[in-house]
């Protein structure tokens, strides 16, 4: 199982300078314009580094998820029973595990951008609509397969992804307030 999802990862990566082409001029574009409006709110302005990685991140994964597979290419095409993926044998399994750590990132990325109250929920929450929408345009477009084993392992993703967030941002919190101590 891990040769495959080795495998399948170092595939993905093919992926990255087309997310990086796309995904910086997005995000100057967006922070740009999200910048002005913070200003004319009197709001903080929009941070580069985690809107530039998000940008990048979703570009990525869009490309993953659509780009990898000709339209059209999938005869059977919509699977509504939960965990009918697992179990069958390695390579549908490797596809769950990847489906969660396709959204990991999406989780960090989300909840280091957005310093809303609720962040994690609102996080899970909306890693379980991407994935739907994903999921929707791949039936639509004959580009994958609608499986709401993908829906749940991806929430499940994002939901690690805000979870790990918390706790390196606890961490980076204690460092600093340590540092600090140490300097008075």
């Amino acid at each position: 199982m891990l040769k495959f999802i080795y495998a399948d990862m170092s595939q993905a990566l093919r992926y990255l300078p087309y997310g990086l082409a796309v995904g910086i001029p997005a995000a100057v574009i967006a922070v740009w314009l999200l910048n002005l409006r913070s200003k004319k709110k009197q709001k903080p302005p929009v941070k580069w580094m985690p809107a530039t990685a998000f940008c990048v991140y979703i570009t990525v994964m869009l490309a993953i998820t659509f780009l990898s597979r000709e339209s059209g290419s999938r005869s059977d095409v919509l699977d509504l029973r939960l965990f009918s993926t697992w179990g069958i044998n390695d390579r549908n399994n490797a596809f769950v595990i990847e489906n969660v750590l396709l959204f990991i990132p999406y989780g960090f990325l989300y909840c280091w951008n957005f310093s809303r109250k609720r962040k994690l929920f609102r996080c899970t929450l909306l890693g379980a609509a991407t994935s739907l929408g994903i999921e929707t345009m791949q039936l639509l477009t004959g580009r994958g397969y609608f499986q709401i084993d993908d829906i749940v392992t991806n929430t499940l993703g994002a939901l690690i992804g805000g979870l790990l967030f918390a706790v390196v941002s606890s961490l980076v919190r204690r460092l600093g307030a340590c540092n600090t101590k140490e300097e008075t």
